[in-house]
């Protein structure tokens, strides 16, 4: 019921690990595949180790998250050892390496040197903590947007390239089809919102040593959903919705807006790793109880209803 085949991968579930959860070590990823995720997007990396910010990097607030980790990674050449030990479990769990960098010769370099060992690429163009130059500064500007994902699918031909987006522009559409003119093969929508602020009420200090954090969880769920619903009536290429999916009902919401795929994040937080397994049951046995052949047949069912 809820197997599928897209950009050349075969999935037993829609469900993928989102970037920045669990998705650091071989072993956390492993973990999580026999947990039951249908597929692996890794922690975003780049050429050069970067420690990111000192803790505290994450703080709790209703509905979700603020974290600022700033794009913490052990550098290209430490993930790559990572992403070998992923072989065995790729025939059955696909795994997206989400790198980033500040230019198209980083997101180049780093495709070229692990390409080997992953079934695709997401670029990082959309996290609103990162340093200036890399992240969200680059996927607010529809030209530099496609400046970079024509490079990088222009130099890696035989590994399909995803582009995840920011909602923190005026029109995200705009952003999402300079991806696709430039030849993305899927987006991902969405990356973390904000950013926002939390300050501790006792000493009146920005409770994140970066002050300014994306948010994350359930709370920006009604953004994302926006999101893919706008997206899908612009582009041809897959979507993946990611954005405070907790349950099969939102699994449901998001599909049924235009997405192909998810990703789940913030949630495992709260749920474990055990919620891809009670997220992929509750799928099924609804969509049997309704009468549906595929999950392919809810997809985008809200612009046909």
């Amino acid at each position: 019921m809820l197997e599928t085949e897209i950009l050349g991968m075969k999935l037993s579930n829609p469900l993928f690990l989102a970037a920045g959860i669990l998705g650091t070590t071989a072993s956390s990823m492993k973990m999580v595949a026999r947990a039951g995720a249908g597929g692996i997007v890794t922690k975003s990396f780049s050429i050069e180790p970067n420690d990111g910010y000192e803790n505290p990097t994450i703080v709790k607030i209703e509905g979700g998250v603020i974290n600022s980790v700033g794009l913490a990674s052990p550098g290209v050449e430490a993930k790559k050892e990572e992403l070998k030990e992923l072989d065995e479990i790729r025939n059955k769990t696909p795994v997206i390496a989400s790198i980033y960098g500040n230019s198209e010769e980083v997101f180049c370099e780093v495709a070229e040197r692990t390409k080997d060992y992953v079934d695709a690429f997401e670029l990082n163009v959309s996290c609103p903590h990162a340093q200036c130059g890399f992240g969200s500064n680059i996927g607010e500007d529809p030209d530099l947007t496609h400046s970079i994902v024509s490079a990088v699918k222009d130099a890696i031909k035989d590994v399909p390239i995803i582009v995840k987006l920011t909602p923190n522009v005026t029109d995200i559409t705009e952003i999402a089809k300079a991806a696709q003119d430039a030849g993305a093969d899927a987006l991902t929508l969405i990356n973390s919102v904000g950013p926002g602020l939390r300050i501790d009420y006792q000493t009146g200090k920005p409770i994140l040593n970066n002050v300014f954090g994306g948010i994350a969880g359930p709370m920006i769920k009604p953004i994302a959903l926006k999101c893919v619903y706008q997206t899908y009536t612009v582009v041809d290429i897959p979507i993946f919705g990611v954005g405070g999916i907790k349950d099969y009902k939102d699994a449901l919401e998001f599909m049924y807006a235009g997405s192909s795929l998810l990703q789940i994040g913030t949630s495992i937080m709260y749920e474990g790793p055990e919620i891809f397994k009670h997220i992929s049951d509750d799928l099924s046995k609804f969509l049997e109880e309704n009468g549906y052949d595929n999950i392919n047949d809810i997809i985008g069912l809200s612009h046909r209803v």
